[in-house]
């Protein structure tokens, strides 16, 4: 219902916008609506296309996983901190193990990877789901946990700054320095949404599993950064390559050497798991077109810049520096489009400079917000979820919180 209302209102808004611009005197503007539409809707496909062999790998090795007794070995792992946040969970499910090496994917920046783990453990919630065509308390905390995951390193965000700075002259440009404030930004942004779904959800969590975990990463954010701070940019994002890379590999040779060892096919079982990879694509296509064509006509049509202005200019009525509003665009557009906030944060880099302040906030931002639109249209389309309920809201609660704290961390670190 909330996306259906979201989806009306971005068309009809672009229609409104659109039909003031021709008034005054823009003539292009429905032919670039009508571009914008048709190019959307080929990446939209583009994107369901390409996540055919991703799905087929990680559902392959998955369901190795799977034989060999490993999902369920992690999901006792983490049964102590799940069966607080995940209550309708029965105990041992595979939907944990799921769930773990999604956030794990995330939190190391490889969303290749993440999303064919989400999406399994998406189709795995869906299987004690009681009503098939409105989302369970787990999958909405699922969901909002996702779009507020925390991101350990913003890997993309600082090869694209560490190529502008070479692009604009910049020598010994530290194009890691964004680290620390995204972390901290990302970390409150999840810490936000687990709170506001477990207030919905009557979910306690003052309960030692869960302070252990916060508390735990907490130290190991400080770990993290104690020890990569003494590296060089250039060798720190060779560590980083390094470290999620052996990861995830790491697992895979984890799961084919457990299935071997206890004597299964585990050929057969990547081929079983890997088929259905190219079904959850294709049930991804209109569920991601119809999003991202809404968003484009919101785009195209200029809406997001009038909200963009509408919010400096009460910025400045209040008395209170404006500095920081050219970044908004990003934590504006990053819920909406991915591409589309990288393409936005590329754009402040190059007017303002990628060592500014704004380039910076811009970068923060990029690198701790998520694309909730996105997740929502693929996670739930992909089991055909049609009633989200609060969903969407408390995914935008947790974006909104990771912006705001993204500039006051921006405003304490670099200005």
């Amino acid at each position: 219902m909330v996306l259906n209302l979201v989806w009306v209102a971005f068309i009809l808004i672009g229609f409104a916008v659109a039909l003031v611009k021709l008034a005054q005197g823009d003539v292009t503007i429905f032919t670039k609506i009508l571009t914008g539409l048709f190019d959307t809707a080929k990446v939209g496909f583009d994107i369901s296309l390409g996540l055919v062999g991703i799905m087929s790998l990680w559902l392959g090795i998955m369901k190795i996983g799977e034989r060999a007794g490993m999902i369920a070995l992690f999901a006792r792992a983490i049964d102590p901190l799940f069966r607080r946040i995940f209550p309708d969970i029965p105990r041992a499910h595979p939907a944990g193990g799921s769930i773990v090496m999604n956030f794990s994917a995330n939190m190391l920046g490889l969303d290749n990877a993440a999303t064919p783990l989400g999406l399994k453990a998406m189709r795995e919630l869906q299987e004690i789901n009681p009503d098939k065509e409105v989302a369970s308390n787990p999958m909405i905390m699922f969901l909002v946990l996702n779009t507020a995951g925390v991101t350990l390193i913003p890997t993309s965000v600082i090869a694209i700054r560490q190529s502008m700075a070479a692009s604009q002259g910049l020598t010994g440009f530290n194009a890691a320095d964004i680290f620390l404030p995204t972390l901290i930004a990302t970390f409150v942004s999840f810490v936000a949404g687990l709170a506001v779904v477990a207030r919905v959800q009557r979910i306690r969590l003052l309960q030692a599993p869960i302070v252990a975990f916060v508390g735990g990463f907490g130290a190991l954010m400080g770990g993290l950064y104690l020890w990569l701070r003494t590296l060089p940019p250039a060798e720190m994002a060779q560590t980083i390559g390094l470290l999620g890379s052996l990861i995830i590999f790491g697992v895979i040779v984890l799961f084919v050497a457990v299935g071997a060892a206890r004597r299964i096919n585990v050929y057969e079982a990547f081929v079983d798991g890997a088929k259905d990879g190219f079904q959850v694509a294709v049930t991804i296509i209109p569920y991601l077109i119809a999003i991202l064509v809404a968003i484009s006509v919101f785009r195209t049509t200029g809406g997001m810049d009038y909200v963009v202005g509408a919010i400096g200019a009460l910025v400045f009525a209040l008395g209170l520096n404006t500095d920081f509003v050219p970044a908004l665009p990003v934590g504006l557009m990053k819920p909406l489009s991915g591409s589309g906030a990288r393409g936005l944060m590329v754009d402040v880099m190059t007017t303002y400079g990628v060592d500014s302040f704004q380039g910076k906030l811009a970068a923060i931002i990029q690198g701790s917000t998520e694309t909730t639109f996105y997740v929502l249209a693929v996670y739930f389309g992909s089991v055909n979820i049609r009633r989200t309920r609060y969903a969407l809201a408390c995914g935008l609660f947790a974006d909104l919180v990771s912006v705001v704290v993204a500039i006051f961390v921006a405003y304490a670190f670099f200005h």
